[in-house]
């Protein structure tokens, strides 16, 4: 894999926060998948098992998981939570994105 994946202060403490109403053992897995009016989007889930390949990214309480694939996409990635008037959500600042949407779920490559 490429650059790593990281996950901002704000992203950290807002998984954290979440996993902590989670049964013990909950990781945050995040995932590119085909779709979205970009043609990649994110996709946020919880998640009990970590396969042997994923990439982890433990920090402050908080545990993602990356499948390969995704991390090949993603890397260079940094995972932000943004709490702006629009609302609040998770962002994925991706520096390999040529094209994102409006609401910065989707993006192209």
């Amino acid at each position: 894999m490429g650059a790593s994946v990281t996950v901002s202060d704000k992203a950290a403490r807002r998984i954290g926060a979440i996993l902590k109403s989670e049964p013990p053992g909950t990781m945050l897995r995040v995932s590119v998948e085909g779709g979205g009016c970009s043609g990649f989007q994110y996709k946020f889930d919880m998640e009990r098992a970590k396969a042997a390949d994923d990439l982890m990214i433990a920090r402050d309480g908080a545990v993602v998981l990356i499948d390969p694939v995704s991390a090949d996409y993603m890397a260079g990635s940094e995972i932000d939570f943004v709490d702006d008037l629009i609302g609040a959500a998770f962002k994925v600042k991706n520096p390999k994105a040529t094209a994102s949407c409006g609401c910065g779920t989707s993006f192209a490559l």
